[in-house]
């Protein structure tokens, strides 16, 4: 009997040596839990702590309380033209001290306090100047905590989203870079009661693989915009977004269909001339089609009272598209005129006299004939045609004579008028699209270069 109550004694006692450990690290939890309340209570009980007064300034002079800012870009969501604004989602924080909060560590065991109400600490007035929208996070608790270190330094953080406004230069629309900025400042405190400063090494960090449709995050700069009014000087700071507009989009949009609308339209350079319903069909299917997608164009973009960069491509292939439909009218109306005059002369042949009448003009002498019309040749040049002829040199006459037989013999294969626009338009009309072109990529992509700089 007496080894079975021994041997129950001692599992007792082995039960009571384990668990006094876990008995001591218990009570010891929560006499460290009720010491951050017992410093809370101490620091932000009723008559200790007035949220209405602000803190001191550094050194506890009586200067202006220094806020320290830093942010956190999570996402940018849209970029919009027509409205000029821009949504980002980001993480504020400011930091401050104040000596009201200073508090015992318990020898390094309390490295922070956690508020999630920002009503218990003075908190500074800062608001977003160029905000047109935001709102807090929420879900599933509110997205702030506030840290009260024992130094008294105090750390505010939230999660908020904001749609900010962002005027922006289509002159170069869509080759243009666009700065957009988060303006930061304070509402009632002045410089000498409040200066915000941005945090010394990163004050501004964005994601990685910041994701943008149809735009850019190039770089960001951060500086100041203290304002004046006639209330005093209010602290402001403000980061600088410079966005890059993504071009292949609207070269696959825009540029390459306008360029096979205007190719389009010379087709009925090729077609034949008596091909009425054809070419008018060809001309004002490519013209319609041209104005719609100009104005839907114009309709994703605000209306600004200069010319931009797209105006002009537009315009420009809208003219070439109108004037193949114009060189059509043209090319009718001198065919009815060949037309008639073939009439004219099928009706009236030349008569045997006009026919025989014959003119050497390479002879000094033109023998007349027996009707009393000739023409005659002088026989001695005027002092004025020979002066002239001399000062011509022999390579700049042969060269000019050459040009113009190529010309005239070339044009020779083409016995109507109508025939011969239709030829001229088909090399006249790819010629100046082509140096269109030049002039304007040139000049607008160097432009584009010279603002990125």
């Amino acid at each position: 009997m007496w080894p079975g109550v021994l041997k129950l004694l001692l599992l007792l006692v082995l039960i009571t040596v384990l668990l006094h450990p876990s008995r001591c690290t218990q009570d010891k939890g929560q006499t460290f839990r009720e010491k951050e309340k017992q410093v809370l209570d101490n620091i932000l009980g009723p008559g200790r702590y007035d949220a209405r007064i602000r803190p001191s300034g550094e050194n506890e002079t009586d200067g202006p309380a220094i806020v320290r800012v830093n942010l956190f870009v999570r996402s940018i969501a849209t970029i919009s033209d027509i409205k000029m604004e821009y949504s980002v989602q980001l993480t504020f924080r400011e930091q401050w001290l104040d000596e009201r909060l200073k508090f015992d560590d318990s020898q390094g065991r309390l490295k922070y306090l956690t508020l999630t109400d920002a009503s218990r600490v003075w908190m500074p007035d800062l608001f977003f100047s160029n905000e047109k929208e935001g709102h807090f996070h929420n879900i599933i608790m509110p997205n702030v905590y506030i840290r009260i270190f024992p130094e008294g330094s105090v750390l505010y953080s939230i999660r908020i989203s904001l749609t900010l406004s962002c005027p922006m230069n289509l002159k170069l629309y869509p080759l243009d870079r666009q700065v957009c900025s988060l303006r930061m400042a304070s509402y009632g405190w002045t410089t000498d009661d409040l200066v915000f400063l941005w945090k010394e090494g990163d004050p501004v960090q964005v994601v990685k693989n910041l994701h943008l449709p149809r735009f850019t995050l190039e770089k960001f700069l951060t500086d100041y915009c203290n304002s004046k009014t006639n209330t005093g000087e209010y602290s402001c700071l403000k980061v600088d977004l410079l966005f890059k507009r993504e071009f292949s989009y609207y070269l696959i949009q825009i540029y390459i269909p306008c360029c096979m609308l205007v190719i389009v339209s010379w087709v009925s350079f090729w077609l034949d001339q008596s091909a009425v319903p054809a070419r008018v069909s060809l001309g004002v299917t490519t013209l319609l089609t041209m104005a719609t997608q100009t104005s839907g164009i114009n309709a994703s973009l605000p209306p600004v009272s200069y010319t931009k960069a797209i105006d002009i491509w537009t315009g420009v292939c809208l003219t070439f598209v109108f004037g193949a439909l114009l060189e059509f009218a043209l090319v009718n109306y001198a065919s009815r005129s060949d037309m008639h005059s073939e009439n004219m002369e099928k009706k009236y042949p030349p008569s045997d006299t006009e026919q025989s009448t014959s003119i050497d003009l390479s002879s000094d002498q033109v023998e007349p004939d027996n009707s009393s019309n000739f023409v005659m040749k002088p026989l001695v040049r005027q002092p004025e045609d020979t002066m002239s002829v001399d000062r011509m040199q022999p390579c700049e006459l042969h060269t000019q004579t050459r040009t113009k037989n190529c010309c005239r013999s070339w044009l020779s294969k083409f016995p109507t008028k109508s025939k011969r626009i239709d030829v001229i338009s088909r090399i006249f009309f790819p010629i100046v699209f082509a140096f269109f072109n030049l002039t304007y990529w040139s000049t607008y992509l160097f432009r584009q270069e010279a603002e990125g700089e």
